[in-house]
C-alpha cells in the first residue's frame, strides 16, 4: 500500500484510515511524501505525525520505506517506484490468472451519465468486459473499464487498478469484487447479502427515543448521538465515519446508523426520523424532495466541505451532551500575620498574599498546620480602610471570614472558586 501525505499539510483522517486498513490487512506500506516543491513543505513534520500513528519510516529507525516526491514536477518518482518494486520482490508477489477474477474496491463515486464508477484493484484472475460479479451486497456486470489515462480496456490483469462501470448500487471501499460464471448464482448471493443488510437496518430503526438531538437522555448513563453520513466519494465517507466513531466517550456513544455515497434522499430522512439521527453530508446536499421531508420530520441536515470542520462540529455536539462537571480552581494563598478584634464586627485577620490573587467573591478554606479547619465565604476584603474586590500577590490585606472568628496567627487561607470543567474530546 502506498500512503500519500502532503508535505505542506498534516496527516489527515483519510490517511489515518488508510494506515488502519493496511495494518488490519497486514500488508507492507510505502510512504510517498508529496508536494515537496511547495514552500511550506516539511517532510520531518510528516515523519513525526506518521510515527504518532505507528508508521515508523527508515529515516527514524523503522522499516517503512519513504520517498520525498513532487507528483506535479515528477521529482523523485523513480525512487518511489524502486521502493515499491523492492517491497514486491521481498514479498515474492505472484499473481494467478487462470481463475475467476477477484479484487477489492478502493474507490467509489457517482458520475453523471456513467452512474456508479468504482476503482478496483485486481488481485487474481483476469477481469473482462461482460463479466458478472458481486461486490459486497451488490450485483453487477462489467459494462466498461477505463485505465488511469481514461482509455477503454477490454481486460485487466492482476496488480492493475481499473475504473469499472456496471454496478447496480454503489459498493463500499474495501468490498471484495468476485466474478461468477453463473449469473443466477451471482444474483442469489447478492440477494442474500442485501437481505442481511435489511435486517440490520430494521434493528437500527428500532433504536431512537429522543425528540431533540441535543437533549440528554434522562435516566440513562450514556447518551447516543445517531448519525447518517452521505458523501460524494466512499473513501471520504469511510474516513469520516471512522473518525466520528472514535469520538465516543463514557457518556456519549456515537452511532453511525447509515453511510453511503450520493445526495441525501427521502429514505435517509425517514431513517433519520425513525432513529432520531442527524444527517451529515460531505460535498453533497439533500434532494429537493428530501429537503421538504426534512422540514416535515424535523430532521437536521448539515453539509460540509472540510473534514476537520465537520469533526469539530460533532465534537461540540458531544460536549453539549455531557453532564456539566464542576471543579475547584485555587486562586491564591494568604498568610495570617496579625489579628484585630473589632466590636460588633468580629475578628479581622491581617494577612499577606503569598501566592496568586485573592478575590472577595472567592470561597475560602482555613488551614492550620495543613489541616482544614473551616470552609466558608469572605465577608470583607480590605486594603487599609478601603473595601476592595481583589488583592494581588505580595500585598497586605485585611480579611473577615463570614460567620467565623477563631482565626489564629500563622493560619493559611486558601482562596478558591467553583468552575465548570471545559470538556475535551480525545480521539482514541
Amino acid at each position: 500500500v502506498v500512503i500519500v501525505v502532503a508535505a505542506d499539510d498534516q496527516v489527515m483522517p483519510q490517511t489515518i484510515e488508510a494506515i488502519d486498513h493496511a495494518k488490519a490487512a497486514e500488508v507492507p506500506v510505502v510512504v510517498a511524501i508529496n508536494k515537496m516543491d511547495k514552500a511550506g513543505a516539511n517532510a520531518e513534520k510528516v515523519r513525526q505525525q506518521l510515527a504518532d500513528h505507528g508508521v515508523l519510516v527508515e529515516a527514524w529507525g523503522g522499516e517503512v520505506q519513504a520517498s520525498e516526491i513532487s507528483a506535479k514536477k515528477g521529482t523523485n518518482l523513480e525512487d518511489l517506484l524502486d521502493k515499491i518494486l523492492i517491497a514486491a520482490e521481498i514479498l515474492e508477489l505472484t499473481a494467478v490468472r487462470e481463475t475467476p477474477a477477484r479484487g477489492f474496491v478502493i474507490e467509489s463515486r457517482m458520475e453523471k451519465g456513467r452512474g456508479t464508477v468504482c476503482t478496483v484493484l485486481i488481485q487474481r484472475g483476469v477481469l473482462q468486459v461482460g463479466n458478472v460479479f458481486v461486490a459486497g451486497p451488490n450485483f453487477g456486470r462489467v459494462r466498461a473499464m477505463y485505465d488511469e489515462l481514461g482509455k477503454k480496456r477490454k481486460e485487466v490483469f492482476p496488480g492493475q487498478p481499473i475504473q469499472v462501470t456496471g454496478f447496480e448500487n454503489a459498493p463500499h471501499v474495501g468490498d471484495q469484487l468476485i466474478v461468477f460464471k453463473d449469473e443466477r448464482e451471482a444474483r442469489e448471493i447478492a440477494s442474500k447479502r442485501q437481505a442481511q443488510l435489511r435486517e440490520q437496518e430494521m434493528r437500527m430503526r428500532e433504536g431512537g427515543g429522543r425528540s431533540n438531538l441535543l437533549q440528554f437522555i434522562e435516566g440513562k448513563e450514556t447518551a447516543e448521538l445517531n448519525l447518517i453520513i452521505k458523501g460524494d466519494v466512499d473513501g471520504s465517507v469511510e474516513a469520516i465515519a471512522d473518525s466520528l466513531m472514535r469520538l465516543s466517550t463514557d457518556e456519549v456513544e456515537v452511532k453511525i446508523r447509515h453511510r453511503g455515497v450520493g445526495p441525501m434522499t427521502e429514505s435517509d430522512i425517514l431513517l433519520a426520523s425513525a432513529s432520531n439521527a442527524m444527517i451529515i453530508g460531505f460535498n453533497v446536499h439533500p434532494t429537493a424532495k428530501a429537503r421538504e421531508m426534512a422540514v416535515i420530520h424535523d430532521v437536521p441536515t448539515e453539509t460540509y466541505r472540510i473534514i476537520y470542520e465537520l469533526i469539530e462540529e460533532v465534537k461540540n455536539i458531544i460536549i453539549g451532551l455531557h453532564k456539566v462537571e464542576k471543579a475547584e480552581k485555587v486562586m491564591g494563598y494568604i498568610e495570617v500575620r496579625d489579628l484585630f478584634k473589632i466590636s460588633r464586627i468580629g475578628t479581622i485577620a491581617g494577612c499577606y498574599v503569598t501566592e496568586g490573587k485573592v478575590e472577595r467573591s472567592n470561597r475560602v478554606r482555613l488551614l492550620r498546620d495543613e489541616v482544614e479547619i473551616y470552609d466558608g465565604n469572605i465577608e470583607t476584603l480590605r486594603r487599609f480602610k478601603d473595601d476592595v474586590k481583589e488583592v494581588a500577590q505580595n500585598f497586605e490585606c485585611g480579611v473577615k471570614i463570614a460567620n467565623y472568628n477563631d482565626v489564629k496567627v500563622g493560619d493559611v487561607m486558601q482562596f478558591y472558586k467553583i468552575v465548570e470543567v471545559e470538556r475535551e474530546i480525545i480521539v482514541g
